[in-house]
């Protein structure tokens, strides 16, 4: 099991995604994610988020919102623990990722792109202010999702 953290960078009402397409033997080939990335030894989810997204970006966060947790189970993939968060304070300027393209988004316009089915339903949550924080597990056979708990209810 692994434990990860995921960030929509908003700004001008868009988010920050990143299109994964450089990496090799990568899950998320061709697919549009938020930024993030594995915890590294000892860290909290706030400071993997941090690392991650200036690792990634170049960006440094400033206050950021822990908004819920996805367990994704897999028949092809490593159980993960996906912390994400929002985050519309930062600083810097954003540099070349060496695991894809960033670019800005639209928010209305990310559900258009190639995307993992259960993103779509955490982006809702995430822009959903009466849902402050949540539990979403989400589980696939291959790409496809065949089940989706939230907070203990089965929604899909």
């Amino acid at each position: 099991m692994k434990n990860t953290t995921l960030c929509h960078i908003e700004k001008d009402g868009k988010y920050l995604m990143l299109h994964r397409i450089k990496k090799q033997n990568d899950l998320n080939q061709d697919k549009w994610v938020g930024i993030g990335g594995k915890f590294e030894d000892k860290e909290s989810p706030e400071q993997c988020n941090r690392r991650e997204a200036y690792e990634e970006t170049g960006l440094t966060l400033g206050k950021c919102e822990y908004r819920g947790i996805a367990t994704f189970v897999s028949d092809k993939w490593e159980t993960e623990y996906m912390h994400i968060f929002t985050c519309s304070d930062f600083s810097g300027e954003i540099k070349d990722c060496d695991e894809g393209v960033l670019e800005w988004v639209d928010k209305q316009q990310v559900y258009n792109l190639p995307l993992w089915e259960g993103d779509k339903i955490f982006l809702k949550l995430i822009e959903d202010p009466s849902t402050p924080f949540f539990s979403l597990r989400l589980e696939y056979q291959g790409e496809t999702l065949v089940s989706a708990i939230l907070n203990d209810e089965v929604i899909v």
